[in-house]
């Protein structure tokens, strides 16, 4: 039987793949799931909240519009999603989903334009 130094060493020469099967295997084989333990280390915290990642991808979406200024709401909402006059109209009189994942760059440049043309936008 192989020691636990040569077992441990065989697993440093695998690729990341080869690791991951293995690990899939032993917990087939052993009914368990390996998850990664927390461990409680100075300044780990300020570490973990470093590498919260930022959402890059928004959904920008059609709360309501301003029945006074529904005319020019229609035709912002067409300027922006490139829809024919009958859908645009139909969006705007039900809500909905205007784009989908755009960046955030993109969402903030829609939401102002279609609020100023009195729409209520939603980003998500």
């Amino acid at each position: 039987m192989a020691t636990k130094e040569e077992i441990l060493e065989s697993i440093a020469q695998m690729s990341v793949m080869e690791v991951a099967d293995l690990i899939k295997m032993m917990e087939e084989k052993f009914g368990v799931v390996a998850a990664a333990a927390a461990v409680a280390a100075p300044g780990a915290a300020a570490g973990a909240a470093a590498e919260v990642e930022e959402q890059t991808e928004f959904n920008v979406s059609l709360v309501s519009v301003d029945a006074a200024k529904k005319i020019a709401c229609i035709k912002e909402v067409r300027a922006v999603t490139g829809l024919g006059l009958k859908e645009a109209k139909e969006l705007c009189e039900k809500g909905g989903m205007l784009k989908e994942g755009v960046s955030k760059e993109e969402a903030a440049q829609m939401k102002e334009k279609l609020e100023a043309a009195g729409c209520v936008i939603e980003v998500k």
